[in-house]
């Protein structure tokens, strides 16, 4: 969602909601999935327990109606997509969308974010796919954790180590003698330590405590269209053939969506 509202074609006051849709059906086209999964953010609990700063340095506005249009988007996914939406009241979506690739780890898994904290999760049948750059990610050879760990992650305000680059990181990962000499001080030792947990997905046993939203039992397309037609998106709905597209794009996914639902 984050994705749609700064990218892609500007639709006025349904932007986000536009580019979200409009770039949903390639990526459901090009994976062919039997199910999908729309996992939402949750409170970081345990993360904002460790440090109350967590992701403090981030300024939040809503000029662009953003709120509104994030909760449309739930909304008519909910109502009209064969898709499981799911969260965690008590963990960021990264946590939920770990788990969903280590319960399903035996199958074929894609994680589709530009977030690079899920190369965690990359294993022989668990893909991440950068849907800005357009391809996989491959893991790195050295610690992806402790790397980032070294370095520090400014997105999220977990301070690195001073005088620790990318470079620099990597080679402390990759040697241990180094690792250990740079370790010099028990401050230092609790600060990795720290930056780990912050950094590391944190792991969730079950889903019990998982939130869904029950999907619709018989995806009412010509509602979905007339929802499009008052917000003015053209583009997808104007001609019958890339209408068509656009339904059977989804369609495949409509057998999951009842399962989940009657579950």
């Amino acid at each position: 969602m984050y994705r749609a509202r700064y990218s892609g074609m500007n639709k006025g006051e349904f932007s986000t909601i536009f580019n979200f849709f409009r770039g949903l059906r390639p990526l459901i086209e090009k994976f062919n999935p039997d199910k999908t999964y729309f996992v939402l953010e949750g409170m970081p609990v345990k993360r904002l327990e460790a440090d109350p700063d967590y992701k403090g340095q981030r300024v939040y506005n809503n000029k662009d109606n953003f709120r509104e249009q994030r909760k449309e988007i739930v909304r008519i996914v909910k109502d009209y997509f064969p898709i499981q939406i799911v969260k965690h009241d008590d963990y960021e979506c990264d946590d939920v969308i770990g788990f969903y690739a280590n319960k399903f780890k035996d199958e074929n898994v894609t994680i589709i974010s530009s977030d690079t904290d899920f190369i965690q999760c990359i294993s022989e049948n668990v893909t991440l796919y950068n849907p800005v750059r357009k391809k996989n990610i491959e893991k790195p050879e050295y610690d992806y954790v402790l790397w980032k760990s070294l370095k520090g992650d400014a997105s999220d305000n977990i301070e690195g180590f001073k005088g620790v680059g990318d470079k620099k990181a990597i080679k402390l990962c990759e040697s241990k003698g180094l690792l250990n000499k740079f370790l010099d001080s028990k401050e230092k030792e609790e600060k990795l330590r720290h930056n780990q947990f912050m950094i590391k997905l944190h792991e969730i046993k079950n889903d019990e405590d998982f939130v869904y939203y029950s999907t619709p039992v018989h995806c009412d397309w010509e509602k979905l269209k007339e929802e499009f037609a008052r917000m003015e998106f053209n583009s997808i709905i104007s001609k019958e053939k890339t209408w068509e597209k656009f339904k059977n794009t989804f369609k495949r996914l409509e057998i999951e969506g009842q399962y989940l639902c009657q579950q």
